[in-house]
């Protein structure tokens, strides 16, 4: 592996490596369905508890109802909102789901194949997503391909920052004891790309609307992929050479 290849490979999950209408389809409607429950009956365990109260402090509602503090989340999932609470009880919620095999999750299958020759290769893999570290090994404890958590060295959620904010990527690269320029980052937001570049990573901004057999393209700079296949993080410019 060169010096200038990118040694880690950092991948946002939703609209990357599995498909938006998963998430948006049946994790997020699961969650909903099954959240009030879930509240009512475990709200004496400590993390569900300081998940609660960490959710009536962001809204400015301190002593609020357990009915109203319900309310409050299923509001938030509505609006998909990114609160560190919602996401902690979102992943307690799937747990249970994934756990009865009610939740199996996909994952594209090149990102499969792609994310399995890259640790063969020695590359380290990391997860950065906006749901919870706990769901982010959940989703890929439980694929269609099987169980991935081997794959990955690390995983980050929204405490460590906002996804469209350079200096998260940062602190990702500290955490992982590498320079950023060590890191290529993978995900379908522009906003997310541009943050990561913006502090230093490798970027390839993957389109899954685009043509996966389509060689990738270059916008204002970025690489930009329908497929997996196309990325290789030991080459400067992560792309691989081969025939469309």
């Amino acid at each position: 592996m060169t010096a200038t290849a990118r040694a880690t490979v950092l991948t946002d999950i939703e609209g990357t490596t599995t498909d938006v209408a998963f998430v948006h389809d049946v994790l997020f409607p699961f969650a909903r369905r099954t959240l009030p429950e879930l509240v009512r009956t475990r709200t004496s365990e400590p993390e569900v508890a300081a998940a609660l109260a960490d959710a009536r402090i962001r809204a400015g509602i301190p002593d609020a109802s357990l009915d109203d503090t319900i309310a409050l989340l299923l509001r938030w999932i509505d609006e998909d909102r990114k609160e560190t609470a919602l996401k902690t009880l979102q992943g307690i919620a799937w747990q249970a789901g994934y756990a009865s095999g009610e939740l199996v999750a996909p994952v594209y299958p090149d990102a499969v194949a792609a994310l399995r020759d890259w640790h063969a290769r020695g590359h380290r893999l990391a997860v950065y997503s906006s749901g919870s570290e706990h769901a982010q090994r959940l989703l890929f404890a439980h694929t269609e391909a099987g169980d991935l958590t081997p794959l990955f060295d690390a995983y980050f959620d929204t405490r460590i920052g906002a996804k469209v904010e350079s200096a998260s990527y940062a602190r990702i690269a500290a955490r992982l004891g590498v320079p950023c320029s060590a890191v290529l980052f993978l995900s379908d937001s522009s906003g997310e790309i541009a943050a990561a570049r913006a502090a230093g990573c490798g970027v390839v901004r993957v389109d899954r609307a685009r043509d996966p057999g389509t060689a990738p393209a270059i916008d204002d700079g970025v690489a930009v992929t329908g497929s997996f296949a196309w990325i290789d993080p030991a080459r400067p410019d992560a792309l691989a050479r081969r025939d469309a």
